[in-house]
């Protein structure tokens, strides 16, 4: 995991103890966003991070599947 996504999801969880500890709705409302917001940000930066790993994946076994194949003879 990344250090923004770790940061992310470190912000997230410092709102929802925040919301907790409000004292009036309108602090706990904003706290509560906030935490939302923190954790939609963790939540792309995964997806985003998931997803480049797959398709890194992807290309080494494109190349080493390539690497593997004999050429094509000439046809004359």
């Amino acid at each position: 995991m990344s250090t923004s996504t770790q940061f992310y999801l470190d912000q997230a969880e410092q709102c929802g103890r925040n919301a907790q500890s409000a004292t009036l709705a309108n602090q706990r409302e904003v706290q509560l966003k906030a935490q939302a917001a923190w954790q939609a940000m963790a939540d792309r930066a995964i997806h985003t991070a998931t997803e480049r790993d797959r398709r890194e994946a992807e290309r080494r076994a494109l190349a080493l599947a390539s690497q593997g194949e004999p050429e094509c003879p000439e046809t004359r």
